[in-house]
């Protein structure tokens, strides 16, 4: 345990750990959504009056195995092992060729280093640990959020009562800012979207975007919120922007904000108070 106290041990024991979370988050985000969609059907099902099917298949993040979505094949420990497997095979199954998205990997590395990083900058501790789980978190919702535009409840209320437990503490703000930053993270974003539907009678953002910024409040507090809504905002526009000039979205297709809430929470991790007093310096 001494060891890992050691920075640069503790930064590549996190690097390392981070490439097999990054694994699991790779079916996190694959699978959650379907989870929440069969929950749904099953919802309907038992408001219809109808019996659930008891010859139904379980689906969780850890039945059935993983499998190829070309073919079935079972993938083996040897096959699913981060980055590695996929070099080894050349991005394709090996039992039938087929081939295997290269986000698979992407987000391995994506969380292997940011991992790395944040164990580097909060050092071997209480604030590392829940440091990394923040990330963690964040990382499924970026991902699940771009792909379905849902933010889970699974995932964001955890994460916001967490943020309040680790700041009983002060692990990064003190509990009072981490209670008031839990509200207005929801109440700002809230307060928005009413009054986007009011004036145009659409709805600009769902609930899950109020519960992502109440749980970066948690975290952080209410003094990192001005900074995060402003950072997502200004990333979001030059987004949207380019997708409509380049034609890649319509001016009604919906973007999500969730990933651009989760990448402006990251940056106030790392360094929100420096960000917020350069910013205000500037006014």
């Amino acid at each position: 345990m001494e060891a890992f106290k050691d920075p640069l041990v503790f930064a590549i024991g996190c690097t390392l750990l981070g490439l097999f979370v990054g694994s699991f988050l790779n079916v996190v985000i694959h699978r959650l959504p379907l989870m929440m969609e069969r929950d749904w059907q099953a919802e309907a099902a038992a408001l219809r009056g109808e019996e659930p099917d008891a010859q139904a298949p379980r689906f969780n993040l850890a039945t059935p195995g993983s499998r190829c979505p070309h073919c079935g094949h079972p993938i083996g420990a040897l096959e699913n092992l981060p980055i590695l497997s996929y070099a080894l095979q050349r991005g394709r199954c090996r039992h039938c060729s087929g081939p295997i998205s290269i986000r698979y990997p992407l987000i391995e590395i994506l969380c292997a280093a940011l991992s790395g990083f944040t164990a580097w900058h909060f050092g071997f501790g209480l604030a590392g640990a829940a440091a990394l789980i923040f990330l963690w978190a964040l990382i499924a919702l970026c991902f699940i959020d771009l792909d379905t535009q849902l933010l889970p409840d699974s995932i964001t209320l955890p994460l916001l009562w967490a943020g309040l437990l680790f700041n009983l503490s002060g692990t990064f703000t003190d509990i009072s800012s981490a209670v008031a930053g839990a509200a207005a993270g929801y109440l700002t974003l809230w307060s928005v979207f009413w009054l986007f539907k009011l004036t145009t009678g659409k709805e600009g953002m769902g609930y899950g975007d109020f519960k992502l910024l109440a749980a970066v409040g948690a975290w952080l507090g209410w003094q990192v919120l001005p900074l995060t809504i402003l950072l997502s905002s200004l990333v979001g526009a030059v987004v949207g922007i380019a997708l409509i000039v380049f034609r890649r979205h319509g001016r009604e297709t919906p973007i999500p904000f969730g990933p651009y809430l989760a990448a402006a929470g990251l940056l106030a991790l790392y360094w929100g108070p420096s960000l917020t007093e350069a910013y205000l310096g500037m006014l």
